[in-house]
């Protein structure tokens, strides 16, 4: 079994491979907000890639999160910080999401055996669903606008490390750099992710309180599976 890393959601289609499970990681902060709602008592997410598809669900009374450029959007219930998805708000409740990046992807790894979404947050959980399900696994890293950034390559190469102890191997280069990256900076995460441009989006924007929680481990032991029901997409806890 091997497991690689996808640097962009606009190189998935080289990556794919219809038998494997697709781990879509948004450190920063759609899979770690996701985490932290399921793990708050959230019954389901539906991942939606635009906004015209969030205001919809709205304007039917659904519970929606809608972010934009890291900006809560106006028409909406919550914005993409995991600190907005509390028990007293989300616990049993379906909820409709939309973000920047992390939920477009979902939408692009949906044609995998599995989809699951992961994080920093609930690495060991995703680590262990791999393992219990012994397949190849694709890490598609949502990036910034299809651009690369080094928070979820950081995530790939966690999750690389994770199962590379438990029998898999490395897919590829891509594989070999986040692997190289994680083992260089781990020990100072912080410290590493500082320089980055999402940090300071989110600095500038006076939404960094969340940094710390989405680069802790295992603080949400869940993971998101998607189910495709009559072409909707869903995110239930596993």
């Amino acid at each position: 079994m091997i497991v690689d890393v996808c640097f962009s959601p606009v190189l998935y289609p080289v990556y794919h491979r219809p038998e494997a499970i697709a781990v879509v990681v948004d450190v920063f902060r759609a899979t770690t907000t996701m985490a932290a709602a399921f793990r708050n008592g959230a019954r389901t997410i539906r991942p939606v890639a635009t906004l015209e598809e969030a205001m919809a669900y709205k304007e039917q009374g659904w519970l929606v999160g809608a972010e934009r450029n890291v900006r809560k959007c106006d028409f909406a219930d919550f914005g993409n910080s995991p600190f907005d998805y509390t028990q007293e708000k989300v616990a049993g409740e379906d909820l409709v999401f939309t973000t920047t990046n992390g939920t477009k992807t979902i939408t692009v790894a949906r044609g995998a055996y599995r989809v699951i979404t992961g994080a920093f947050t609930n690495l060991e959980a995703v680590a262990d669903y791999c393992l219990r399900a012994q397949r190849d696994v694709v890490v598609v890293c949502s990036g910034w606008e299809d651009k690369v950034n080094i928070e979820d390559t950081l995530f790939g190469g966690a999750l690389a490390e994770a199962l590379l102890s438990k029998g898999y191997r490395l897919g590829g280069d891509s594989a070999v750099i986040a692997l190289d990256m994680w083992r260089q900076n781990r020990a100072d995460l912080l410290a590493y992710i500082g320089r980055t441009e999402h940090i300071e989006r989110l600095r500038r924007n006076g939404l960094a309180d969340s940094v710390p929680y989405c680069l802790t481990l295992n603080l949400a032991p869940v993971v998101p599976e998607l189910a495709i029901e009559s072409e909707t997409l869903i995110l239930h806890k596993k």
